[in-house]
């Protein structure tokens, strides 16, 4: 497998470092290199937040992404920020619910997850973050969804892990 070099992208309180998390505990568990690198503003709620993960078969020489193949971003800043370092063809998924404009470029794989609104149904909107992390797993397969849940009960919260569950199916389910 080639390497995946992800940037997930937010706003600070949205998930997007956990996010990035789960999906490295879920590449270690499946005997994955692997490398997660937050990076977050000094005002952390409501500020800027982005991690690089990067899972790999090979052994990862650096952290650090310039041209990430996917994007998660989860607000319009984030896009504005990140759309240009995308790979041509790459994959970007973000949160219609929160992102007010679709990519400029025309080189991209583009999907749409009304994030927010899933999470809303599910009981909170704390969870868009599991919504847009099920529709990445389950488009890459980057991981199976069975690795991804198991990092989850493994790595979180044992009282959040159903909605979380539950938050990663009606990502996936977004994937035909």
């Amino acid at each position: 497998m080639a390497a995946q070099e992800i940037i997930f992208a937010g706003f600070g309180g949205q998930g997007t470092l956990s996010m990035g998390k789960f999906l490295a505990y879920a590449g270690m568990d499946a005997d994955m290199n692997v490398s997660w690198l937050p990076s977050y503003g000094p005002e952390m709620r409501g500020g800027t937040a982005n991690c690089s993960v990067i899972l790999s078969d090979e052994l990862v020489g650096s952290p650090i992404i310039n041209d990430p193949n996917t994007l998660i971003v989860m607000n319009r800043p984030s896009l504005d920020k990140f759309e240009d370092t995308l790979v041509k063809g790459g994959l970007l998924i973000m949160d219609s619910d929160l992102v007010d404009r679709m990519p400029i470029r025309k080189d991209l794989e583009v999907i749409c997850v009304p994030a927010q609104t899933e999470a809303l149904n599910i009981g909170s909107k704390q969870i868009a973050n599991m919504v847009l992390l099920g529709a990445l797993v389950k488009r890459t397969g980057i991981v199976s969804m069975e690795a991804i849940i198991g990092a989850l009960k493994a790595h979180g919260k044992e009282k959040f892990f159903e909605i979380n569950k539950k938050a990663l199916e009606i990502g996936a389910s977004y994937i035909k």
